[in-house]
């Protein structure tokens, strides 16, 4: 059974850093493409980072791209999201997701079917 568990969240102001851990067991670690997502009330869940099973290719969308820098520790099983220069439009609910294939990369939301409880990211102007 896979189980990921998220930590790392809090309230920081405008230009203020974080950064988010995701312990994932259950599963090969450097076996699966994984990424951090986001939810802010009334919005839909997007994708903010993602690392390729390999650990060689990230992605990041241009709301976060020089920003936020996602990494891993394959000893520790943990995904990692380094957020940097914080806005108040990057708060929300963060949540940590694991590909449900395995060696496979894709960016689209419903390719992750293993998904963390989340940690709340609040940043105030």
């Amino acid at each position: 059974q896979v189980q990921l568990v998220e930590s790392g969240g809090g309230s920081v102001q405008s230009g203020g850093s974080l950064r988010l851990s995701c312990v994932v067991s259950g599963l090969t670690f450097d076996d699966y493409t994984m990424g951090w997502f986001r939810q802010a009330p009334g919005q839909e869940r997007e994708g903010v980072s993602y690392i390729r099973w390999s650990g060689d290719v990230t992605y990041y969308p241009n709301s976060v791209k020089g920003r936020f820098t996602i990494s891993r520790d394959v000893a520790k099983n943990t995904l990692y999201l380094q957020m940097n220069s914080l806005k108040p439009e990057d708060t929300a609910m963060y949540y940590c997701a694991v590909h449900k294939s395995r060696r496979w990369w894709s960016l689209s939301i419903n390719s992750y079917n293993s998904w963390g409880q989340g940690t709340q990211v609040t940043v105030s102007s």
